[in-house]
């Protein structure tokens, strides 16, 4: 049982035996207040201080350092400090990138431009994408670009997380120092922020290169974007896959993209009783769902393949879609359902959000799709499924949808190599 007093910049959590406050459990609401604070005077309790960083005032440490530009790939530790960053700064000075490996050539341009220095923000899964244009670009051996990562440590270990998760999380001090990037970890509190940004600073003045921020889990306050306009479109992302999944063939199998789309897939698998073997659910490797479902198009031709993509993942890595165009698969129908957010990760926009001057439908024509339209409503989706049936592929077509999630949303509670066994399983079938 704890008592929590809230304090500017910390929670501090006072906390005592169950032994000790169940002679006091009849009393009145005072009552345990008064049993923690006989015990702290007896000594008798031990006190824990949990401190949180305020996004407003490590925002604004981190200018104090001389960084006023902000690029990256939205990440769910550092969720509250983007949201914060996206609110807070011109778009001048702030760029959501398609991929990390964009967002450190769009802050080494930065330095070119200004000589100044720009902080680049990622999830830890992202290290791969920055590893070439860190050593071909950034290090000082090369072309010298100091800049600041700021990295959220998915999996860090000791913490319970998601298998890919894990696997990055063990790997990615080691990553950091065979790509000879120095680093830190974040400390939860202003102060010790401080003094690691000092040190980030220095290292960015003298060696010019990247220095590395690694960030916790609960480093951060929570901060919100503020509410953006009512909903435009008749679905969300969820009812829309519910219609896409009811008008699928037996014999049909999909691909689902990162984040919340493969988990609402994999419940309502299970709410309709039909096992998962239908499915391959990319619980990792955002933007590769679609070269996953050109791999399997092209060596099952006998099966419809349906990707189902997401707009900051089919963004991330877009060059794929050349490939699929010009691969001529015929099998393969893309399916993309744009929700103009990075909704796992805290809803910071997408450039997909801007309808009215992005269409995946113009670059899916423009890589070689056969066709490609839009869908909005529960029958634009089942028509649309009915007439992918029907046409030689590739063929694509983008759902938009509104953003948002149930809160109630569970994960997959099938290990990936149980999910791997049982889709291989299933691909074996006679057709």
């Amino acid at each position: 049982l704890s008592l929590i007093y809230n304090e500017p910049l910390s929670i501090r959590c006072y906390m005592t035996s169950m032994n000790h406050l169940s002679l006091k459990n009849t009393g009145s609401p005072q009552e345990p207040q008064e049993s923690v604070k006989r015990g702290r005077e007896d000594e008798v309790m031990t006190e824990l201080v949990r401190d949180f960083l305020d996004p407003a005032q490590f925002y604004q440490a981190v200018k104090n350092i001389g960084v006023d530009f902000f690029c990256g790939v939205p990440d769910s530790l550092l969720k509250d400090f983007c949201a914060y960053v996206t609110a807070n700064t011109s778009k001048e000075h702030h760029i959501i990138t398609a991929n990390e490996g964009n967002a450190v050539a769009l802050a080494a341009g930065y330095h070119l431009a200004t000589g100044k220095y720009g902080m680049v923000y990622l999830q830890n899964s992202g290290l791969g994408n920055i590893v070439s244009p860190v050593l071909s670009l950034a290090v000082p051996e090369v072309y010298s670009v100091p800049l600041l990562l700021l990295i959220g440590w998915r999996g860090e270990p000791g913490k319970k997380d998601e298998p890919q998760h894990q696997v990055q999380g063990k790997a990615s001090q080691k990553t950091l120092d065979a790509i000879g990037v120095p680093y830190s970890i974040l400390p939860d509190y202003i102060e010790g922020a401080q003094q690691v940004l000092s040190s980030a600073k220095q290292h960015l003045e003298t060696v010019k290169g990247p220095y590395a921020l690694l960030v916790k889990r609960q480093t951060f306050l929570p901060y919100k974007l503020p509410p953006d306009a009512s909903d435009i479109f008749p679905l969300n992302r969820e009812e829309a896959l519910k219609v896409i999944v009811n008008a699928l063939g037996e014999m049909d199998v999909t691909v689902g993209t990162t984040g919340m789309l493969s988990r609402e897939l994999f419940e309502y698998r299970e709410a309709k009783h039909q096992g998962h073997g239908r499915d391959f659910l990319t619980v990792g490797s955002m933007g590769h769902a679609s070269a996953i479902a050109l791999g399997i198009a092209v060596n099952k031709p006998e099966r419809q393949v349906y990707c189902l993509d997401g707009d900051g993942a089919a963004i991330m890595h877009m060059g794929t879609m050349a490939t699929i165009g010009q691969n001529g698969t015929t099998n393969l129908k893309h399916i993309i359902i744009n929700n103009g957010a990075h909704d796992s990760v805290g809803g910071q926009p997408t450039d997909a959000g801007h309808h009215d001057t992005f269409f995946f439908t113009q670059i899916a024509k423009g890589c070689g799709y056969k066709e490609a339209w839009v869908a909005t409503s529960e029958d634009d989706i089942r028509s649309g499924i009915l007439k992918m049936k029907d046409m030689a592929g590739p063929v694509l077509m983008e759902v938009k949808v509104n953003k948002g999630a149930r809160k109630n949303l569970g994960r997959p509670t099938t290990t990936p190599l149980e999910n791997k066994k049982e889709f291989m399983a299933n691909l074996e079938k006679p057709s």
